[in-house]
């Protein structure tokens, strides 16, 4: 659970993760050395509170991520009060005692952080960001009365908007969502009522509406208090002064009582237990089946990780011969072992073909275990998972923030952080017998939970002797909620304190930004390579985009270019499917084809030492593609599943009928990638093979490589590609303007019973070339690309709780791309949710005010400290410098062009590019509840579009 959508917000359990996977036997010397360096130096000392705090010292770049880690999560809640863990994890954000109201989100927009964030698991929470290291005693400050200056703060109106925007993201992440309510049926028959896994970590919908403020409150007192509390701080700063600042700030709060660490306790299912429920979001049936395992730490979760990894992560394993390759009753079965600090479970899903009675998938589960068991796990497929932990070890740890939560896991765990060595090491010593052992102690002829979720009226193709699982559906109820209004101010008593803390602390020392040195070569046969020498991590990523993607494919045969790209990979000349995927596990790369709008894509991860035999892979699938008869009639069948599946589910349609709206009808951009159920059915073999021969040409590609080798070895590195990939001419289509688009008016999806209704506004509007783009996202910050600065979030989610979560962007490239605002909202406010916005498009231009100017410039200036941190960044930066021909240091020109901003600019710029009326109003819904309701927008009457 996050309490905002964040792709920077590293997962829970990347401890977890790293059990899975391990480094090849008979390492190298060289190897050893390295795999001996798998582990994050730090130093820990504890308050005589009990606060653990951890350092990190990374001078790579000047930012400082800030993780405090509360030791709480759903296991500690009371049966009819769950959720609290969660809702904590939202309240803690909106405000305290010295930050005033906006709390740490108000003051993340003025420093240049990265957006305060957070997350909840069963059993703990976090508070983290990346911010600038001169930000650093801010942050300490602003982290110390979120523990000790918080929970007066907390009243009746606001517990009662923050409960319904958790209520939101419960809508929008389970109730709306497809196969949203399985994990709540499983944890519900795998674990007894009494156990503290039995519920969901968001809680339930009346829970939540039942909650008082003193059961907060209490919950508050109980659990976030120092001595059940971890602070990591990761980055470049001093640890003599930081130890001095986390002293001063938090040495003042009061130790709490003593924590009891809570019993190990493994689930218990007696019997196998059937359960069966018809998905009003699902146009395919899905098994999902969970044996109770052992918890995180555990001696026997590293071979139970291997075990999952092996039986369905590559063509070898046994899933995918019975399932996948030979029964063709799915596109892929998912495995793995789900450790928690209490217990864990194996689980495995398969989302079959349309029409596939799960009692089939679930004879073929059966072959494919006794598949297992006949042959076992051999040496070269154990030293083949254990190839990838190297590298994933680097990707995990390549970032602060990545660091900081990494320490933070294996404190809370067993109260050292650096675990992680320890946990290398057991992953490194399992054997083909271990793997046996625990197959044979946890899952062989033991019972389990089944689940079979079928579309609505399926009921039939679910496994029999299935009774009905107990799921609560919530009705639809216009005005079923009060009106919320949690912008007053709030009257409490101040928690004293030692010295004066309404005071902000000052910043510290500017630091200096420096943007990477970028080299730059193209190849004899025209190809553009540009590149970044980055030593922080042994790897090298790098990718190559051939420009034409989705928009070379014929307009009656749209989805050969994503179906060419996905048969890349899928053998070449000389290997067949499974040598060629075995090569790459080999040598713990990962080499992924992708096609996209405008570009296909390879994508690679290496370590540095293995990165030319990387490399020669990558060329021969470029130059050799194998074609292969038997993998293209898998992958076309994956397609048409994929686009069955987007038919209800309400994200997708929102996405691909709002492409349909704002670009013409024969342009490219308006098809959804995928194609159709008609048009991919219509492409041959022989399509791809044209595609292939006609558009992926070096004359329009272009190489992005970040990583620890330097220019020289890279260029040498490519000869062979330049020598052996010959220049073609492709035509691509020339940039197109904003013209074609449906009028400005409401356009309805009906999903019948939706939770939640998915809006997405805007209009075509500019490319990324246009003098005016870079401005008008500058100018849309306060709108809606400020996350809680942005005045969206604050009055559709803080001040009304209508949603989750709620953001505006200007996207383009050489072409014009779209202005949106996109949202899913509570299904009975959806017209208020549009008037609302309506209303701040409206006002924007009048009301911006030079604070939010000052609040911008700030943000966009002062976050280039974290411009360049991951490879992920510096890999977009060399992307967009190959693409547009943009400067080496064009992010210094852009924070020239917001200082110079002006409030008459901006508002000019809102009044140009934020006109409602010549947006599409899109609504993918309930019709029979909220369709009637929309005319009052004042678009006429609502367009009902199909799905």
């Amino acid at each position: 659970m996050k309490r905002f959508p964040s792709t920077l917000l590293l997962a829970a359990c990347i401890a977890s993760t790293l059990h899975a996977h391990a480094h090849a036997h008979a390492a190298t010397p060289s190897q050893a050395a390295s795999r001996a360096a798998l582990k994050v130096d730090f130093q820990k000392f504890t308050l005589p509170n009990g606060l653990e705090v951890i350092f990190h010292i990374d001078r790579s770049d000047p930012v400082v991520a800030v993780n405090l880690t509360a030791h709480v999560g759903s296991s500690r809640e009371k049966a009819g009060r769950t959720g609290f863990a969660h809702l904590f994890e939202h309240l803690l954000f909106l405000e305290s005692e010295n930050l005033g109201k906006g709390g740490l989100d108000k003051m993340s927009a003025r420093i240049g952080g990265s957006g305060a964030n957070g997350s909840t698991s069963q059993d703990r929470t976090n508070y983290l960001q990346t911010v600038p290291k001169d930000a650093l005693e801010k942050m300490i400050w602003a982290e110390a009365d979120k523990l000790g200056w918080f929970i007066n703060t907390v009243t009746d109106p606001v517990l009662a908007k923050e409960k319904q925007v958790v209520k939101n993201e419960k809508r929008q992440g389970v109730d709306n969502a497809p196969y949203g309510h399985t994990r709540y049926v499983i944890n519900k028959a795998l674990y007894p009522a009494d156990h503290p896994y039995n519920w969901q970590v968001i809680g339930s919908l009346e829970d939540l509406q039942n909650a008082q403020l003193e059961d907060v409150k209490e919950f508050f007192r109980l659990w976030y208090v120092p001595n059940n509390v971890t602070l990591v701080l990761a980055g470049d700063f001093d640890p003599v002064q930081a130890r001095k600042w986390v002293e001063k700030y938090f040495s003042e709060i009061k130790r709490g009582d003593p924590i009891k660490a809570m019993a190990k306790r493994p689930g218990v299912v007696k019997q196998t237990v059937k359960l069966a429920h018809e998905d009003n979001f699902a146009k395919l049936p899905e098994l999902t089946m969970a044996w109770p395992t052992v918890e995180d730490l555990h001696p026997d979760a590293y071979a139970l990780e291997v075990l999952a990894e092996y039986l369905s992560q590559t063509k070898r394993a046994p899933f995918y011969k019975v399932l996948v390759e030979d029964g063709k009753l799915a596109p892929a079965v998912q495995i793995g072992n789900q450790t928690s600090e209490l217990a864990g479970q194996f689980m495995l899903r398969i989302r079959a073909f349309e029409g596939k009675p799960l009692d089939e998938v679930a004879a073929a589960v059966d072959q494919a275990f006794a598949k297992f068991e006949q042959e076992g796990i051999s040496e070269k497929d154990l030293n083949r998972i254990k190839a990838g932990l190297e590298t994933r070890f680097y990707n995990a740890v390549s970032s602060v923030l990545g660091k900081s939560a990494l320490l933070a896991e294996y404190n809370y765990l067993n109260g050292n952080p650096g675990y992680v060595a320890e946990s290398v090491k057991k992953t490194l010593a399992v054997t083909s017998a271990d793997v046996r052992r625990v197959y044979a102690a946890y899952i062989k002829g033991k019972p389990f939970v089944a689940t079979s979720f079928v579309p609505k009226g399926k009921l039939s193709l679910a496994l029999s002797g299935s009774g009905k699982a107990e799921v609560v559906e919530e009705k639809v109820v216009q005005g079923a909620e009060n009106a919320i209004d949690a912008s007053a101010n709030a009257a409490y008593a101040r928690t004293p304190s030692a010295f004066d803390r309404s005071k902000e602390p000052a910043y510290g020392a500017t630091p200096a930004v420096k943007v990477p040195q970028v080299w730059q070569t193209t190849l004899s046969n025209g190809m553009r390579v540009v590149g970044i020498e980055n030593k922080e991590v042994p790897l090298v990523q790098f990718d190559i985009a051939i420009d034409g993607g989705l928009l070379l494919d014929r307009i009656d045969k749209v989805g050969v270019a994503n179906l060419m790209a996905r048969m890349m990979t899928q053998g070449t000349a000389s290997k067949t499917p499974q040598e060629l995927e075995e090569a790459i596990l080999q040598l713990g790369a990962t080499i992924n084809v992708a096609a996209r709008t405008e570009d296909v894509r390879i994508s690679v991860t290496t370590l540095a030492r293995n990165y030319e035999a990387t490399l020669a892979l990558v060329q021969e699938i470029l130059l050799q593609p194998r074609w292969d008869e038997k993998e293209f009639a898998l992958i076309k069948q994956s397609v048409l599943s994929q686009i069955r599946q987007q038919e209800a589910d309400p994200n997708a349609l929102a996405s691909n009928n709002f492409a349909k709206l704002i670009y013409a009808k024969d342009d490219l951009r308006s098809r959804n990638i995928l194609g159709t159920a008609e048009t991919v059915n219509a492409i041959s073999i022989d399509d791809l093979k044209g595609y292939y021969r006609a558009n992926l040409s070096p004359s329009v590609a272009r190489m992005h490589v970040v990583g620890a080798l330097p220019k020289a070895a890279i260029a040498r590195s490519l000869a062979g590609l330049s020598r052996e990939w010959k220049a073609k001419e492709v035509a691509l289509p020339a940039a197109s303007g904003a013209a074609g688009q449906a009028p400005g008016k409401v356009y309805f999806v009906d999903v019948p019973d939706a939770k939640q209704s998915v809006l997405q506004v805007g209009y075509r509007a500019l490319a990324v070339t246009d003098p005016d783009y870079y401005p008008a996202t500058v100018m849309n910050y306060i709108l809606g690309g400020g996350g809680f600065a942005s005045r969206l979030t604050q009055q559709l989610r803080e001040g009304q709780g209508y949603t989750y979560g709620i953001n505006s962007n200007f996207s383009g490239s050489k072409s014009a791309g779209p202005f949106i605002i996109a949202s899913g909202v509570r299904s009975n406010v959806t017209l208020e949710s549009t008037q609302l916005v309506k209303k701040i498009l409206q006002d924007y231009p009048a009301t911006y005010s030079a604070a939010d100017l000052e609040t911008t410039k700030n943000f966009l200036v002062k976050s280039n400290a974290r411009a360049f941190e991951t490879s992920a960044a510096k890999l977009a930066m060399l992307d967009n410098i190959s693409k547009y021909g943009w400067r080496a240091d064009y992010v210094k020109e852009r924070e020239q062009i917001v200082k110079a901003m002006t409030l008459p600019q901006v508002q000019a710029l809102s009044q140009k590019y934020l006109d409602p009326s010549k947006m599409v109003w899109l609504v993918v819904g309930d019709g029979k509840t909220q369709l009637p309701r929309m005319k009052a927008l004042g678009y006429d009457e609502p367009v009902v579009i199909g799905k």
